[in-house]
């Protein structure tokens, strides 16, 4: 595959209006367009398409993520802003939602407007 191509990740939404305000405001992210088919976000320099569709059937698994260096702040500060973290009763998480994988990198789980799984990760130090 040729090395001057960019990634792009999509995700999609049946409530535009309430995924925006999501992802700018509570997520912080800048939106570069906005069009009757998606809505086009700035992640950090990667593309994030979200896709604006008639009927949506969010997965069950995460759909996008964000490799954080310190997933307590993170954590805290989107509780802060109304977000609530996903506890799970098959993993062992800590109060805050956080997992700790057996080799230590700390996962925790959230969802968009429209149900969509999104995790923030900490990888352990090597």
């Amino acid at each position: 595959m040729e090395r001057s191509r960019q990634p792009v990740s999509f995700i999609a939404t049946d409530r535009p209006d309430e995924t925006k305000a999501f992802f700018s405001d509570v997520l912080g992210l800048e939106l570069t367009e906005r069009s009757p088919f998606a809505l086009v976000y700035s992640d950090a320099g990667h593309v994030l398409r979200i896709q604006i569709v008639q009927d949506l059937r969010p997965a069950s698994y995460t759909v996008h993520g964000w490799q954080i260096a310190n997933i307590v702040e993170e954590v805290v500060g989107l509780v802060a802003k109304d977000v609530q973290f996903q506890f799970f009763d098959h993993l062992p998480q800590d109060a805050h939602g956080i997992w700790t994988t057996p080799d230590g990198h700390k996962i925790a789980w959230f969802t968009d407007p429209c149900g969509n799984v999104l995790s923030l990760t900490q990888y352990a130090e090597t």
